[in-house]
């Protein structure tokens, strides 16, 4: 049962990537500027990219260039807001998220690395885990070392996209030891985990808000 309900949360991710919507093109700029994306009106183009609830109209201000963009903005934050510094908080939030999801998961199905249960003991509770890690010192040794890579590489990314001068893609830090950004397949990547990226978000947040009402894990 823990084998299913594991392989039914990972699968679910799908539901936010539709392959109609998913750009295939060869290219970032085919794929995301391509005339199938184009919305017209009264035989004028109203902008580019996909309008995921037609019900409201696609702001002039989301050009479909950020991956992600799916012109949902009904009320305007991106005319007034730097859309880069923004759409970077958001990748940033979403791999932390998918971190914790997974961290919750190994904890919740009673995998344990070596060492690990003489400091956290063997409770599936989140919060007790993080109340034995903030006690034995764990947690301060991952804030410091989190905080001393963010001091080095997130502020300063984050300050370039806040000046707005700059041709650097939210979320790359030229970390790509593995070569997956390489080839024609980016554009398509960048979207996939952005959309796994909203859907941990919400996870999370529903096991801490659940686990805080009942007490329960959330394959409990």
């Amino acid at each position: 049962l823990r084998s299913v309900a594991v392989c039914a949360c990972l699968a679910s991710a799908a539901a936010f990537a539709p392959s109609a919507v998913l750009p295939r093109a060869a290219t970032r700029a085919a794929a995301l500027r391509g005339p199938s994306m184009q919305l017209y009106k009264d035989g004028k183009m109203q902008g580019k990219g996909v309008n995921i609830i037609p019900v409201f109209a696609r702001p002039d201000s989301l050009d479909g260039t950020i991956p992600g963009d799916q012109g949902f903005d009904p009320f305007g934050f991106s005319s007034w807001v730097n859309m880069k510094f923004v759409s970077e908080a958001e990748i940033k939030h979403g791999r932390l998220a998918m971190l914790a999801f997974a961290g919750i998961m190994v904890e919740s199905i009673g995998i344990s690395f070596p060492g690990a249960t003489s400091i956290l003991g063997d409770s599936k509770d989140i919060f007790e885990i993080h109340n034995k890690a903030v006690e034995s010192g764990a947690m301060g040794q991952i804030l410091l070392w989190v905080g001393f890579i963010e001091a080095c590489v997130g502020v300063p990314a984050m300050n370039e996209m806040l000046s707005g001068e700059t041709s650097r893609m939210p979320g790359d830090f030229g970390f790509d030891p593995l070569g997956l950004g390489k080839g024609d397949k980016l554009a398509r990547k960048q979207l996939v985990e952005v959309t796994n990226g909203r859907l941990a978000m919400l996870a999370v947040s529903g096991i801490v808000h659940h686990t805080i009402i009942t007490g329960k894990g959330p394959l409990q």
